[in-house]
């Protein structure tokens, strides 16, 4: 297919310029401090969408030296006879963001085919990935932030719901689903607890388009968290999940083996109360993401540390399981 041809499939729909190529309707969620260029590429090889966080490139001008590196692999594997997935970067967007232009900036300059936005409204973001015919989905975890996503012009939604891994939100899926199905039609993707095939097919039943997946890629040989991390992964059950503002100041899920390891006391963290706007987060406490590690509420279905391509068949083949069995 040639650009030409992949950029007006991108004008005319955008979503279906994404799901070219996938082998599952899933997105592989960006982690910080855990994604990076390797898993990002294992991913996309392997038949879906590989995403990382932007600030996980450090300094910003490494940004480029990773989309670089990503889009080279993904070519030479296209060369190869492979058809792979396409990848996104995820933008945290506000004003402690300090990098955000800069960033935006080299995602244009990379015609990056996929951009997550999360935390503010995207509106800046929204104008410039579509001057290039890229694609912007939004993280929301209720439905009044859907809204005013809606209203910046993305072309889709990502609904964060109970379970997932890192800022979570607490709805169930059966309720933010509908709530925001009552006023949107448009593309979905379901966050929350998906580390099986079953799991992706139920977002599609639940009529998403995409299944979005993080714990489940930690616990992989490409993924750049610590080796403990991955085996503390390996070793947890969901009763060792903790959501705590404590660390960051926003509730999120994480581990209570590393919360107990970084020396604070579980009871202190079960307590905790968000941090106030303007209000510093405590510079004695363990640090969200690299002292204090995350996962979500599926962490129980990694049962060892092997190759993102093997995470990958394995959710393939109880996906087609699933659905063989459900149509009987």
């Amino acid at each position: 297919m040639t650009e030409q041809m992949d950029m007006d499939i991108a004008k005319r729909n955008p979503i279906a310029a994404l799901m070219a190529g996938l082998r599952l309707p899933l997105i592989g969620a960006p982690m910080f401090l855990a994604s990076g260029v390797d898993l990002v590429v294992a991913q996309c090889c392997a038949g879906v969408i590989g995403t990382f966080p932007a600030l996980n490139a450090r300094p910003a001008a490494q940004l480029e030296d990773w989309l670089a590196e990503i889009e080279t692999r993904l070519e030479a594997f296209r060369h190869a006879g492979g058809t792979p997935a396409p990848y996104g970067v995820n933008l945290i967007v506000n004003d402690y963001n300090v990098r955000l232009d800069e960033d935006l900036a080299t995602l244009v300059r990379h015609r990056v085919p996929l951009v997550i936005t999360s935390l503010s409204a995207p509106d800046k973001v929204v104008e410039a990935v579509h001057g290039y015919g890229g694609v912007v989905l939004h993280d929301v975890v209720k439905a009044r932030h859907a809204r005013r996503a809606l209203a910046a012009g993305v072309d889709g939604l990502i609904l964060v719901c109970a379970g997932a891994g890192g800022h979570a939100g607490t709805l169930s899926p059966f309720a933010l689903i509908e709530e925001v199905r009552a006023f949107y039609d448009g593309p979905l993707a379901l966050s929350g607890a998906i580390a099986n095939g079953r799991a992706v097919l139920a977002a599609q039943v639940l009529d998403c388009d995409f299944a979005y997946a993080g714990t489940v890629f930690i616990a992989t040989e490409e993924a750049i968290a610590p080796q403990a991390h991955k085996e503390m992964i390996v070793a947890a059950t969901s009763e060792q999940i903790l959501y705590t503002p404590l660390f960051s100041g926003t509730h999120a899920n994480y581990l209570l083996p590393s919360i107990e390891a970084a020396g604070v006391e579980v009871e202190e963290a079960r307590q905790a109360q968000p941090r106030r706007m303007g209000q510093r987060t405590d510079p004695d406490k363990p640090k969200a993401w690299s002292q204090v590690w995350s996962a979500g509420h599926a962490v129980d279905q990694s049962h060892a540390v092997e190759p993102t391509a093997a995470v990958v068949a394995r959710l393939e083949r109880e996906y087609r399981a699933a659905r063989a069995a459900l149509c009987g």
